[in-house]
């Protein structure tokens, strides 16, 4: 006897999803060193730590007894909520699942190897990127990009989000405020770019972001970011490359 499930009575349903997260990657495990560097950091971006979830990268800690609990408060007296932590031994993974906190593996090999790209209306999936130049790259340039990548006709939408999860994302078009746009490779928007933007999702300190007009509310490259309130004015309009140089995030005009 098969059983037919009333969809109007479902309380929830389980759905996949990419969503944009900040990492806190530690190179300390004293919490009083990290109260110190997050009070400079509120007192330079206030606008950022408004109950921003953060997961909380421990991989690169050798620390088998992490004194998490108290990090985790130090992140909340701040206004960041810890949501999970990627790597460490097992009593790490332990500590974070008795504070109800996801843990992740680390990031090598979590890694997927293999992911299809779902291709909706105004997709087109595509083959091998350029490598970005110096000058401005027109769509008629990209007959293919990384496997996986993804090509997206038209407007991305407040409250939408496209992403990319293995190559690059073309966006031909412009992405609205309240937009997303995320690729595991670089993000390219043929148009205006005044929604979020997070290019290497994955980690890819190589990826880049390229714009024809800069008005951007957040921009990632492998989980290094600037806010709107960051970028300088003079850039704002005009068409950009954003890219990673010794771990900080650069933003120059391309001609």
């Amino acid at each position: 006897m098969s059983l037919k499930v009333d969809r109007d009575s479902m309380a929830f349903t389980f759905k996949g999803g990419m969503l944009p997260m900040t990492v806190m990657e530690l190179t300390s495990a004293d919490p009083e060193r990290i109260r110190e560097q997050l009070a400079g950091k509120l007192s330079q971006s206030p606008a950022f730590f408004q109950h921003t979830p953060v997961v909380l990268n421990v991989e690169k800690l050798d620390e088998p007894h992490l004194a998490l609990e108290r990090i985790c408060a130090v992140c909340r007296a701040h206004k960041l909520l810890p949501v999970a932590v990627r790597g460490g031994p097992d009593p790490v993974k332990q500590s974070a699942w008795a504070l109800g906190l996801g843990w992740f593996p680390p990031q090598e090999a979590s890694r997927p190897r293999s992911l299809e790209s779902v291709a909706g209306d105004g997709d087109t999936e595509m083959a091998e990127p350029p490598e970005p130049a110096g000058e401005a790259v027109t769509p008629d340039a990209l007959a293919g990009t990384t496997a996986g990548g993804r090509i997206y006709r038209g407007t991305v939408r407040s409250g939408q989000q496209v992403t990319a999860p293995e190559g690059d994302l073309v966006v031909v078009g412009a992405v609205n405020a309240g937009a997303e746009v995320l690729a595991a490779g670089s993000v390219h928007v043929y148009g205006a770019l005044r929604g979020r933007a997070l290019a290497g999702i994955h980690g890819d300190p190589q990826a880049g972001i390229f714009c024809r007009e800069l008005h951007a509310e957040l921009l990632s490259v492998a989980g290094n970011y600037k806010r709107l309130e960051d970028i300088d004015p003079r850039l704002l309009g005009t068409t950009v490359q954003v890219r990673l140089s010794d771990d900080q995030l650069g933003i120059t005009p391309l001609a």
